[in-house]
This record gives structure tokens, C-alpha cells and sequence, in this order.
């Protein structure tokens, strides 16, 4: 799978499903229904959560394994 996602948008705090489905090459469906499931968490921990997109740092945690972001943010 080649990496074909705008490197401006890496730069938003937020991830959008577009770019779920090819970071995980998985159907629009499956990647509303990680994004529902990751901002429902966010929701439980007290954050703002934004319909159609997810916060990025948590994201890449969550599924990519990434560290987790410093406190003071998610």
C-alpha cells in the first residue's frame, strides 16, 4: 500500500475518515466505525468530540501504538 495522504493535513489536530481508511486500507464503514469507538473513549474522559473526525495523537496511540501525548493533551 502506497502512502498517498496530503501531508498538510498531517498537521491538523484532527483525523478524518478519508485518511483512516487508507492508514488502515479499510473500508469507509470500518473506519466510521473506529472513529465512533475512539471518540466515544474521548467523550467518557471528559473531551469535545467532533462528528466525522477524531483527535490525531489519539488515533496513532490507540491503533498505530504511538506513545501517549503528554499531559495537557490528548
Amino acid at each position: 500500500m502506497t502512502n498517498t495522504v496530503n501531508t498538510a493535513n498531517q498537521s491538523s489536530v484532527y483525523i478524518r475518515v478519508g485518511e483512516i481508511c487508507q492508514l488502515l486500507d479499510i473500508s469507509e464503514p470500518t473506519a466510521y466505525k473506529v472513529m465512533h469507538k475512539l471518540n466515544k473513549e474521548l467523550a467518557a474522559m471528559g473531551y469535545i468530540t467532533l462528528a466525522g473526525r477524531t483527535n490525531r495523537a489519539y488515533f496513532m496511540q490507540k491503533v498505530c501504538g504511538y506513545p501517549a501525548v503528554a499531559e495537557g493533551g490528548v
